[in-house]
């Protein structure tokens, strides 16, 4: 065993400190899987900010009232007199007035430009009250202020605010039956509610001539409050309802596209690594072509076929980790934290978001680029241990 450990340890070491003469086609080795994982990270990154924007968002103590067989709001609709036996459910939180804390709100579509992009995209008008931001007391104005009660002003989500046109405090925007006066942009922890415009409801519902809200929100006694909220609720004749807590919500609303995303992802990177394993494959090849008398020496002094195997198979593995590492690296410097926005396609309106670049999608990555090691170098480290030793040393 220790003569065995001693001969990989003399054939490894002496095998990658020939590396550096061999670089030129080391390097499309190196170059192509760390493109590999490079690609890999960037999309597996953006669908991860997206699923992680909406799953962020809501708390476990709120929950969202939707029509009975509404799958999001805007395929729901809730009459004022509904609404309002929502808000007085067991379980709901009150104020020191004795009111409930509940928003009956409206969720519309409105187009909007992007600044390099003239066409038109969905961006989502929630209809709601300034007592939002005791509901939702993670968000909070972070530029000019609260729209007012009665008047056609607006709020704007920081992430709607830096992907869209004209929505800067004291622009104007065209929402429903005119122009709206930007008045306030808001943060809220980065959740999906920043990709939205937040407007009076009552002037809303007026400017858009409904008569119904699509949804209720409201803030529980506490997250233990919610079964006997819903169970109320799912009791009541006077009512047919869809109830879920917040967070349930807004995280199924990302699995479609987050799916998407991540199905795209593995199919491009497999049909890169098809070519990264074939660069691997002739890179290998060429290094045991150039090696053939030394490995064949070194058999007929004693060597077995394990060390020389092993040996090929360490440089491959170098070879593909330092790739990995390089396209990982690359993909976390260009696109963590990279702000986007694209459609949600179970709502139909643009959500922003940021790539997130975790530990694990980093991870994932790496043990991408040392499979493709292993199978680039495999094949051609059986081919060395095969050689005949007796034709190499007559070829020299």
């Amino acid at each position: 065993m220790a003569s065995m450990i001693q001969q990989i340890s003399a054939v490894t070491g002496m095998n990658l400190r020939n590396v550096p003469s061999r670089w030129g086609a080391s390097l499309v080795v190196v170059v192509g899987i760390g493109g590999v994982v490079g690609v890999l990270v960037a999309l597996l990154a953006m669908a991860e900010g997206f699923r992680a924007t909406l799953a962020s968002t809501g708390r476990d103590d709120r929950a969202i009232v939707l029509r009975g067989g509404s799958k999001d709001e805007l395929g729901s609709v809730m009459l004022r007199e509904q609404a309002q036996i929502v808000a007085d459910a067991p379980g709901v939180r009150r104020n020191a007035d004795g009111k409930p804390l509940a928003l009956f709100e409206l969720y519309m579509l409105t187009d909007l430009a992007k600044p390099d992009d003239p066409s038109p995209n969905n961006v989502v008008v929630r209809g709601t009250s300034p007592a939002v931001l005791d509901v939702r007391n993670e968000a909070h104005i972070v530029q000019g202020r609260m729209f007012q009660t009665g008047l056609r002003e607006v709020v704007v989500g920081r992430g709607a605010s830096g992907q869209f046109v004209n929505l800067s405090v004291g622009s104007k925007v065209e929402i429903r039956d005119g122009q709206w006066d930007v008045v306030g942009i808001f943060e809220s922890g980065g959740d999906v509610h920043e990709s939205e415009l937040w407007v009076d409801a009552d002037v809303l519902m007026a400017a858009s001539r409904r008569g119904a809200f699509n949804s209720v929100s409201l803030e529980l006694e506490n997250a233990g409050a919610y079964q006997k909220f819903r169970d109320a609720l799912t009791a009541d004749p006077r009512l047919t309802v869809n109830v879920q807590r917040e967070p349930e919500y807004y995280a199924s609303r990302s699995s479609a596209l987050s799916t998407f995303i991540t199905v795209l992802g593995y199919s491009v990177a497999i049909i890169m690594a098809i070519g990264a394993v074939f660069g691997a494959l002739n890179t290998m090849y060429v290094a045991v072509s150039a090696r053939s008398v030394e490995i064949a020496t070194l058999r007929a002094i004693g060597f077995s076929n394990g060390p020389v195997i092993i040996s090929v198979l360490a440089e491959a593995l170098l070879l593909a980790l330092a790739g990995g590492v390089i396209g990982a690296v690359i993909s976390y410097i260009i696109f963590n934290g990279y702000s986007v926005s694209t459609l949600n396609m179970q709502t139909f309106s643009q959500v922003a978001f940021a790539f997130r670049v975790t530990p694990a999608l980093v991870q994932e990555g790496l043990i991408l680029a040392l499979v493709l090691g292993f199978i680039g170098g495999l094949f051609p480290a059986v081919r060395a241990a095969r050689l005949p030793v007796v034709e190499a040393l007559r070829a020299a």
